[in-house]
């Protein structure tokens, strides 16, 4: 029985549709480039924004998950390799501080800031426009995985100081959404509602329109 519930799981895995936010995107002829890089939030503002975008700017992403700042620079040369790109607008953040069984970190903050300035290097030899989105606010509560909220503010102040040193604008999304958490983030969990997203999504659309404009 166990072995049958088992497949029968696995089946309506593989039957899932994949995440619309990672379908590939076909560009209009003429209008600029624009790479979203990030988790699972911002696959989550990836649709809103390319709508908002449209007839502005062709609204690419990465194909998947980009998870914490370890796999990113593992795989960052795939992310960017259908370039040329305008803007990038970027984050890491939340699954490098998620904690372990053993309460440590995913990601220990001193690697992360290594791994983001390899990060940062990488995306600067494009060229684009670069855009670093902080990341978003850890609710408190029972938040599984385990996140702290304190984490967020020390891993974002790391970044800060990255951004800060290698002139890149912020898109500072945990001060755009924590004063409105309870109106725009599902209750004890880091993800958005739909109309969350879709907040998040005016402020990412707002934030490289004046890139491209600047």
């Amino acid at each position: 029985m166990f072995i049958l519930v088992s497949l029968a799981g696995a089946a309506l895995a593989a039957d899932s549709p994949p995440d619309p936010s990672l379908a590939p995107v076909e560009d209009v002829a003429g209008l600029p480039r624009v790479l979203l890089l990030g988790d699972s939030i911002s696959m989550g503002y990836t649709l809103p924004a390319r709508e908002l975008l449209a007839g502005k700017a062709n609204v690419h992403r990465a194909p998947e998950n980009c998870g914490p700042t370890s796999r990113g620079v593992q795989q960052i040369d795939a992310w960017l390799a259908d370039g040329p790109w305008d803007v990038i607008h970027f984050n890491f953040g939340l699954h490098d501080l998620k904690r372990e069984a053993d309460g440590r970190q995913q990601v220990p903050l001193e690697q992360y800031e290594a791994n983001l300035k390899t990060l940062v290097g990488k995306l600067q030899a494009t060229g684009a426009k670069l855009i670093w989105a902080s990341t978003t606010p850890v609710p408190e509560g029972p938040v599984a995985p385990v996140r702290v909220p304190a984490d967020v503010i020390a891993y974002n102040a790391v970044a800060a100081g990255i951004m800060a040193e290698s002139g890149i604008l912020v898109d500072d999304l945990y001060a755009f959404a924590l004063p409105r958490l309870s109106e725009l983030q599902t209750p004890v969990n880091v993800h958005f509602t739909p109309a969350g997203s879709r907040a998040l999504a005016q402020q990412v659309a707002r934030a490289i329109e004046s890139a491209l404009a600047g």
